[in-house]
């Protein structure tokens, strides 16, 4: 980041003078106060003297380029509170000028990756403005064509590289990697933007695998700066493990990033996904005969019911393997529950392992005849019924025409 701040104050600087060169003063006087100011080679006293400038001449046809070089000179001194208000100064008077936005756009969005939040509506807006600027900004006069690609380069890099932060903090990944792509390519080596494209691709549906590559990218531009680099791998790992399915592979994409420049074309081919929890549904039935499931695997098909067609034909067996049990409802199913909550005709249970660690229910049991008593909260029971229906999503099976078993009577459970 201070690399592109120093740059930065560096095009202000040439442009300026180069825009300045081209306008004629015609006062002698006037003249030689504005090269006075130009040629002083103190920061801190230049900006003064460019200010002096102004307020002795306000009508002067470079006013503007005197508050820039002022503007470039705070910020050489590390002044950015004045930066910002020489900013400020320049836009109420010139409300497209690209230098100023520049500024003015990198300073709020520092301010926003702090959590200032009316830094963030600033960047929003500051960061349209100088992209729609940009699009019409021409060479000036007397640039030469290098010295326009770098400053085109830097403003780039901070209106886009801006839009794409404030895209990513309104979770839109996708606008977000379409502006952090610009910035980056403007300026590969800037850490912050390549981190971020990587995290915006990374929380993609569907996860752009590209993201990876950035993150390894980073972590070596970030070399010498070891907390960042111990973040950056953390949550680089994690997103790996998370997508991938294990860390297998990560230190030959980290070791690779380190000489290239850009992602290779075949990157997304080298990074294979884990199955996801639909997929994994789908292939369990396809594996496994649906009457030999548990309850626990019967749920976690069911609950996905809705994830695909693949998914709910798988979830239509399982149903109908729970159906062939009852004969059509002629059978009872006995099972043993855990009680959530009861009322005389109505116990909420949990089935599976993990329901009853957790006390949440995934059974509806209501009862043939209303009981004597109701179970109390956390208790065992055994219970026939009618599995009657399911519900996707929050899971939850009905039980039908439910009795107790009277010779196993409630049992305490650990809650």
């Amino acid at each position: 980041m201070k690399r592109t701040v120093q740059l930065f104050a560096l095009i202000v600087l040439v442009s300026a003078a180069l825009g300045a060169q081209q306008k004629v003063i015609k006062d002698q006087s006037e003249y030689n106060a504005y090269i006075a100011a130009l040629n002083t080679q103190d920061p801190v006293q230049k900006a003064s003297a460019m200010e002096k400038f102004v307020d002795q001449y306000p009508h002067s046809i470079v006013k503007i380029d005197a508050l820039e070089q002022a503007m470039a000179a705070y910020q050489q001194s590390g002044n950015a509170g004045m930066v910002e208000d020489s900013g400020k100064r320049i836009l109420a008077l010139e409300p497209n000028n690209i230098r100023a936005l520049a500024m003015i756009t990198f300073l709020a969005r520092s301010r926003a990756v702090q959590g200032d939040a009316a830094a963030l509506a600033t960047t929003i807006e500051d960061s349209k403005r100088g992209i729609a600027a940009l699009s019409s900004w021409t060479k000036p006069e007397g640039t030469t064509d290098a010295e326009y690609k770098s400053m085109q380069d830097s403003m780039t890099r901070i209106f886009y590289g801006a839009a794409g932060f404030a895209a990513l903090q309104a979770k839109d990944f996708t606008q977000a990697r379409a502006d952090y792509t610009k910035a980056v390519g403007a300026e590969p080596a800037d850490m912050q933007d390549v981190y971020q494209l990587g995290i915006a691709e990374l929380q993609m549906t569907p996860v752009d695998v590209n993201g990876f590559w950035y993150l390894a990218k980073a972590y070596h531009l970030s070399n010498g700066n070891t907390a960042a680099q111990d973040s950056i791998s953390k949550y680089a790992k994690a997103s790996y493990r998370r997508v991938h399915g294990g860390v297998d592979g990560w230190d030959q994409i980290l070791a690779s990033a380190e000489k290239q420049s850009v992602p290779p074309k075949d990157f997304s081919s080298l990074v294979t996904l884990a199955p996801t929890a639909a997929e994994l549904a789908v292939e369990a039935v396809r594996e496994n005969d649906p009457t030999t499931l548990s309850f626990s695997d019967m749920e976690f098909i069911l609950h996905l019911r809705d994830a695909s067609a693949e998914n709910r034909a798988a979830a239509d067996k399982v149903w109908q393997s729970i159906q062939d049990k009852e004969k059509g409802g002629a059978a009872k199913l006995q099972m043993n529950v855990k009680v959530v909550s009861a009322s005389r005709s109505e116990i909420q249970a949990a089935i599976t392992d993990e329901n009853q660690e957790a006390n949440r229910a995934d059974m509806k049991i209501v009862l043939e005849q209303p009981a004597t008593a109701p179970p109390a909260r956390g208790v065992m029971i055994t219970v026939t019924g009618v599995i009657t229906e399911y519900q996707a999503s929050p899971f939850l099976f009905t039980m039908s025409k439910a009795q107790f078993v009277p010779s196993l009577k409630p049992s305490a459970s650990p809650k």
